[in-house]
């Protein structure tokens, strides 16, 4: 293992262990580099719009292969952390998701979102929580056998796919299978679509502090949920979705009128955008 991975993924283990830690989902070489130009410490990987930009929904619809590619693009663009959003691992058994770490690793990422989604496989909506343990134990060994210390952010889909009765049965159920998660090497434990302070705070009380969450349109600010107990916060596809909103925006403008008024608003500079790429590597 190259000894700028293990600074790095040191480095990133350090970010999640002190907390704070507000994550930026980049979908590309660009939008990871305006997000390293902003100054954010480290940087997310968003499989959706990974999978958008690709004209693919989201979901596992990417082949690991596509998707690996991507990542490594991503990583070699920036000079901070990557941590990388591989869905539920590309396969259903440990050693599937064994293999995706290893390539995951290769492409220069050192950590990962590995959810319990199970995208239709078999007949349940998540994965059985001793498998998704065997994944995760899976995904750790492989790690350990490339020295690296990778951050694992353990997805659990329970508040998005609205399991349970109500928010008191999805809590429980989030905690009976963070615990479980925790327990089998993860880092923290990922509860998107969870943005309710009194909940927040449950869930981080029983992970010891150790819960990731996503912010989207209508959240409380991330000062907000940091406060309420969460170590970090993602905004997944969510900056792809707004830019997508402005580029509807321009297309409408440009179709119906002929001007470029909101171009114009909103334009980057093509000296600004040669310069985000100026000697990085080919």
């Amino acid at each position: 293992m190259a000894r700028q991975a293990t600074e790095k993924a040191e480095a990133f283990q350090k970010m999640n262990r002190k907390g704070d830690l507000l994550l930026p989902n980049a979908w590309d070489a660009a939008s990871a580099r305006i997000f390293e130009e902003a100054g954010f410490a480290a940087i997310g990987t968003t499989s959706a719009g990974i999978a958008y930009g690709r004209g693919l929904c989201d979901g596992e619809r990417i082949s690991r292969e596509a998707m690996m590619r991507e990542i490594a693009v991503i990583t070699a663009s920036v000079d901070v952390p990557v941590t990388a959003d591989i869905e539920a691992g590309y396969g259903t058994e440990p050693p599937d998701v064994a293999e995706t770490i290893r390539q995951v690793i290769q492409a220069g990422a050192v950590g990962v979102n590995l959810e319990d989604n199970a995208h239709g496989r078999g007949s349940s909506p998540l994965f059985d929580c001793q498998l998704q343990t065997q994944r995760l134990r899976a995904a750790r060994s492989e790690a350990e056998q490339h020295g690296l210390a990778l951050t694992i952010n353990a997805r659990t889909d329970v508040f998005l796919l609205a399991l349970g009765d109500d928010d008191e049965e999805r809590v429980a159920l989030t905690i009976e299978r963070g615990l479980a998660y925790l327990g089998a090497g993860a880092d923290l434990v990922f509860v998107p679509l969870l943005v309710s302070p009194p909940a927040i705070r449950r869930l981080a009380d029983a992970f010891g502090g150790r819960l990731s969450l996503m912010a989207m349109p209508g959240a409380p600010t991330a000062n907000h949920l940091f406060a309420a107990g969460a170590k970090r916060v993602s905004i997944g596809q969510m900056a792809m979705l707004a830019g997508l909103e402005q580029l509807r925006g321009i297309a409408e403008e440009l179709r119906s009128a002929g001007t470029w008024s909101k171009i114009e608003a909103n334009f980057f500079g093509f000296g600004e955008a040669e310069a985000l790429f100026e000697g990085r590597p080919a």
